[in-house]
């Protein structure tokens, strides 16, 4: 065993060894230690990120956090994945969290909220976090953008954030759009832009600081705008299933993705298990990137009905991913992990999310 790797085989099974860690007073301040103990459990935590505790907190300490914190909401809200997470750990098995990914629109009125990715890389930039990707989507008049953290890009979960490009559609869903996240609120006051100023340009924060500032970030990743009318969902999905589930879920995790050694031995044990799997493997043109998905799981959301009474739609939630990355060469002759994404790809797992046609509303009782 390297070094490296005995670090992380300490960090992993040696819980007294990060009890006094900045990572874990962070999460302290908003979980409890049941919760703690079974995120640690859950999820490969790399060793950089669990030095011992100090009066500041890097931002690479701050980012596992979130990441953390995000990958729980998701497993709240995706029932296979807890499912999946449950017999990983059964196994004595951990995730290693590949990359998380969201939607947003770029679109002229958004409210209170940036534009377009900004909404979200505005708070990535700080955190440490570069763009490593760019990648037109343009069957879904959509781009998507990934950013890779800086300080330990093969170890920290990447960000792979969409754009849908409103302007490319007709007038009346451009209409609808500006209707639906032209009320969005912005969950960053001044005092939390501050601190993200503050820490992209020293790189830390003071804890209690950090603590405050984040589920102030975890908050980021919700839906920012009002309830949708039920005639505008339907007038957006007839052009965009993407911007229907943007209407009603905002800027959640879309799915969060388990990097394993071999996606296809995965999907057929989960296939043999009865779980909601996609039929194909997605492969990368250059082979080295390979991914599939469960089927989004469906929730129930509220809308509104013409006379402003409150209706409760089945629609499609959130999903998880699984995908399987091969190492190479690079131009300099280093070996690298391909941390690559393919517009293909994306698109492929993008239909998770398209959902079936014939959901139907009732009035909440």
């Amino acid at each position: 065993m390297t070094s490296v790797a005995a670090d992380q085989h300490r960090w992993q099974h040696d819980d007294s060894a990060v009890t006094d860690s900045g990572l874990i007073r962070l999460l302290d301040a908003h979980r409890s230690q049941q919760q703690i103990a079974f995120l640690l459990r859950a999820l490969h935590v790399p060793a950089c990120t669990l030095q011992a505790a100090g009066e500041q907190v890097s931002r690479l300490e701050l980012a596992q956090a979130l990441n953390m914190l995000l990958f729980e909401k998701l497993l709240r809200e995706v029932p296979d994945a807890k499912a999946y997470v449950a017999d990983a750990m059964q196994a004595d098995q951990r995730m290693h969290f590949d990359h998380g990914a969201l939607r947003t629109v770029l679109a002229g009125n958004t409210g209170l909220l940036p534009a377009g990715s900004e909404a979200i890389v505005r708070i990535l930039r700080p955190l440490g976090y570069v763009q490593n990707g760019l990648y037109p989507l343009e069957r879904l008049r959509m781009t998507g953008r990934t950013y890779g953290h800086a300080d330990a890009p093969e170890e920290i979960a990447q960000f792979f954030v969409s754009e849908l490009h409103a302007d490319q559609f007709s007038p009346e869903f451009q209409a609808a759009v500006a209707r639906v996240v032209g009320t969005s609120l912005d969950p960053l006051d001044a005092d939390a832009q501050a601190l993200l100023a503050q820490l992209e340009q020293a790189g830390q924060l003071p804890m209690a600081a950090a603590q405050g500032l984040l589920p102030v970030l975890l908050s980021c990743f919700e839906r920012q705008h009002e309830l949708p009318t039920l005639a505008d969902y339907e007038l957006l999905r007839g052009e965009s299933a993407e911007m229907a589930w943007i209407a009603t879920e905002g800027n959640v995790f879309n799915h969060a993705t388990d990097r394993v050694a071999d996606v296809e031995a995965v999907a057929a044990h989960q296939r043999a298990l009865g779980r909601p799997m996609k039929d194909k493997i997605e492969v990368s043109r250059n082979g080295r990137v390979r991914q599939t998905a469960y089927r989004a799981c469906t929730v129930v959301r509220p809308m509104r009905d013409e006379q402003g009474n409150v209706v409760q739609k089945t629609v499609p939630g959130s999903f998880y991913e699984f995908i399987s990355r091969a190492r190479y060469i690079d131009e300099q002759g280093v070996e690298r992990l391909d941390l690559s994404f393919d517009s293909g790809n994306a698109q492929g797992i993008f239909k998770m999310t398209a959902g079936d046609q014939n959901t139907s509303a009732r009035t909440a009782l």
